[in-house]
């Protein structure tokens, strides 16, 4: 079974993680794909990240 580094609760469901879209307005990257952050729910604690498929306007404004 897998556990959070941080608090070490269970990650057996997917309701145990929370993936977070990051985007321009945390000061990330400004760019036409998505970025996430995969997070324990019950801590918070970012426990992985990856990018999913292009946003609909390129990334423009």
């Amino acid at each position: 079974m897998v556990h959070c580094p941080e608090c070490e609760t269970s990650l057996a469901d997917s309701s145990d993680i929370e993936f977070v879209e990051m985007d321009s307005a945390t000061g990330f990257v400004r760019a036409s794909k998505r970025f996430y952050t995969a997070n324990c729910a019950e801590c918070g604690r970012t426990i992985g990240s990856g990018v999913a498929g292009a946003k609909s306007n390129g990334g423009a404004a």
